[in-house]
Formats: structure tokens, C-alpha cells, sequence
């Protein structure tokens, strides 16, 4: 598999995911509740219930990659939420992948006034 993330778009779906489901099946889920195009050359990942296995979907103009991760030891970090897509940079990828939780990195701090 030879994707350059830097070129194209990466979406992530919230929520877990029924992975036993193969490329037919998560093309219906990015086609129909995702409301995007599969055919569109992005990346889609995906994740379990319990986080342990995400499955990448791609498609290369000539065919659908479909790459799946499992990890023996910890979770990924994973938004909850009824969204139907999130678009991540190359960087939150990554960060997704080493483990790190931007989702909930560096809260907002409201203040009326400084003290």
C-alpha cells in the first residue's frame, strides 16, 4: 500500500464500528452514513468497540486497499459522538496511532476576568 497521507484527505468515523464487516461493507457505511464518496481517493479508519482494531478503507483508482491494526496491549483513542465523519491531519493520525488523545489534549479555559 502506497498512500502519501500528506496528498489525501483522512476521515475518521466516531463511535465503534462492526469490523467484522469487509471493503463491500464499510463502503456502504462511508457512502450512506458517513454521506461520502468512497470512490474519492481519502482515507477512512475505523474502529472496534472494544479499540483494539482499526481498519483503514482506500481507494487507489484501480481497486479498494482495505489494511487493518491490532493492537496486543492498550486502546486506540477514539471520539465518541454521533458525528458522521471527522477529517484528520497527517499529524493527529499519527498521534492516533502512538496512542496520544488529542481529543481531550488542552481544554479550553474560559475566564471573565485576570485576577
Amino acid at each position: 500500500m502506497t498512500v502519501d497521507l500528506s496528498r489525501v484527505k483522512i476521515y475518521i468515523r466516531p463511535g465503534h464500528t462492526d469490523l467484522r464487516k469487509a471493503v463491500n461493507g464499510l463502503t456502504a457505511i462511508i457512502q450512506e452514513g458517513m454521506e461520502l464518496n468512497p470512490l474519492s481517493g481519502s482515507v477512512f479508519l475505523f474502529c472496534n468497540r472494544s479499540r483494539k482494531l482499526l481498519k483503514a478503507v482506500w481507494w487507489d483508482m484501480t481497486g479498494f486497499w482495505l489494511s487493518q491494526k491490532r493492537l496486543e496491549k492498550d486502546k486506540f483513542p477514539w471520539p465518541e459522538g454521533e458525528i458522521a465523519a471527522e477529517e484528520l491531519t497527517v499529524e493527529e493520525v499519527k498521534m492516533l496511532l502512538l496512542g496520544i488523545d488529542f481529543w481531550k489534549a488542552h481544554k479550553p479555559l474560559l475566564y471573565q476576568k485576570v485576577l
